[in-house]
């Protein structure tokens, strides 16, 4: 029989133990009793609030590091569930403040990584089926537990320091006592413009799409088979597919695409489905499970239609015969961004990208900030001069599009100065002085959240004190 460490049933004065951890009041520190290793097969090794973690959850991160060259600093055997703990936390938190993420960012989220995985492959599927021992239908189901908790944790994290401001004599008086030397190194920063082409995708493939939709509302109406096993056999989202096409909770208006939002409000009938619906993502039928408030629950069969490499080819094409005519002097580059481009957001800017950091909107990037595609085509470039067409994943929608790219500027590592670099010196005090305050809140937080830890991590050298008493 498979057997399960289970936590000790020892009740706390004053209430039982999730009654403690939903109140998130003080709470002694217990122990998770230890059973005979050859008898267990998964292990609950510490509790946070009324959250598990499992030895399974510590080997699992353990190999994801190892397979992506993270090192650990210290004991991985203490460093990895420590940081699982503070996850923890801030999941916690996140429960507590009511902090929402959308499907829709979890998807990008998926996309934006296997995309990423993808061109350590150089595009190769099966290449990362094979390494990953996996599909990419069932990688991105696997991650999108695991990108859902990190977008929780990141907006979390933003709430708790959005109220933090710095001074300019903070910033004066923080470098001021700082020796030469160790004032930080600026990294080369560039501005982008780009220009996108889409490809289209042919009639048939959409009649395609919009004919199996058809069929799948048939064979629902007529009673052949449900939504629910439709979704989990067919739908392409890899959100929702897993649980039958059903949004995990109720969501708001400004949660969903507006598309989708307008027809999925506007059902009554949890027994009808929707019509067909259009959407950045790809088309899709709807049914509506219930209605709260302003809120809604609904599940969603998602398809995508393909691209064909004909029409990639045209897109790539049309591009390159811009380029040619942007290098000839017939037009700039400013005027075939602002006429010809697809890029919503880059387009009424005359193609220059803009790039959300904490202190507001800039046009500059580091390297690395820049999605991966953009920056290895970009680094390969002079000032002024234009690259040939090359492909990338929509950060957005998770759709291939076509791109050319300018590179406007660049400024090259340097010592920072003052005068020359005021805002990013700004930010460098400014997230100091929030990183002082998260880790203050997680020693609060430790201290004021019920937690259970197994006997063998009593001895580990913790970053943060307070897990063992």
């Amino acid at each position: 029989m498979v057997f399960f460490a289970t936590v000790s049933a020892r009740p706390l004065q004053g209430g039982d133990d999730k009654d403690v951890a939903k109140n998130d009041s003080v709470a002694k520190v217990d122990t998770v009793d230890s059973a005979d290793p050859a008898s267990v097969v998964d292990e609950v090794i510490w509790v946070v609030g009324d959250e598990p973690i499992l030895l399974s959850d510590v080997e699992m991160a353990r190999m994801q590091a190892e397979m992506e060259g993270v090192k650990w600093e210290g004991d991985p055997d203490c460093t990895i569930p420590e940081q699982l703990a503070v996850q923890k936390l801030f999941l916690h938190q996140a429960a507590i403040d009511s902090i929402e993420v959308s499907e829709s960012e979890v998807a990008q989220s998926v996309e934006h990584q296997i995309s990423a995985w993808l061109q350590m492959v150089d595009g190769n599927k099966e290449r990362l089926e094979e390494y990953k021992r996996k599909s990419l239908a069932e990688l991105r189901i696997s991650l999108h537990d695991d990108f859902k908790d990190r977008l929780l944790i990141e907006r979390e994290r933003e709430k708790l320091v959005e109220d933090i401001t710095v001074s300019p004599a903070d910033v004066r008086r923080y470098f001021s006592e700082l020796p030469e030397d160790s004032i930080p190194m600026v990294p080369t920063e560039v501005e982008v413009q780009i220009i996108t082409r889409t490809p289209k995708v042919e009639q048939t493939e959409i009649d395609r799409i919009k004919n199996e939709l058809r069929n799948y509302t048939e064979m629902v109406t007529s009673g052949q088979t449900s939504f629910t096993a439709l979704a989990k056999l067919y739908s392409e989202d890899p959100g929702t597919a897993r649980m039958g096409g059903e949004f995990p909770d109720y969501v708001g208006r400004g949660m969903l695409d507006p598309a989708f939002a307008n027809v999925a409000f506007n059902l009554t009938d949890p027994k009808k489905i929707s019509k067909i619906v259009e959407t950045d993502f790809g088309y899709h039928i709807i049914q509506l499970i219930d209605k709260r408030g302003d809120k809604i629950k609904v599940r969603h069969i998602l398809l995508k239609p393909n691209v064909s490499n004909e029409a990639i080819e045209t897109a790539s094409m049309q591009l390159d015969s811009i380029a040619d005519e942007i290098r000839a002097g017939k037009f700039t580059f400013e005027q075939a961004a602002s006429f010809l481009s697809d890029d919503k957001d880059t387009r009424n800017n005359n193609g220059l990208m803009a790039n959300t950091t904490e202190s507001g909107r800039t046009s500059k990037f580091q390297l690395r900030n820049l999605p991966s595609e953009i920056a290895r085509v970009v680094d390969t470039l002079k000032v002024g001069e234009v690259s040939a067409p090359f492909q990338m994943i929509n950060e957005k929608n998770g759709k291939l599009v076509c791109v050319v790219a300018k590179l406007k500027s660049r400024v090259e590592m340097h010592r920072a100065t003052i005068t020359e670099d005021f805002q990013t010196m700004k930010n460098i005090v400014l997230a100091k002085r929030k990183e002082e305050f998260i880790k203050d809140w997680i020693k609060d937080k430790i201290k004021n959240t019920y937690i259970r830890i197994n006997d063998r991590y009593k001895n580990c050298n913790f970053e943060y004190q307070g897990w063992v008493k």
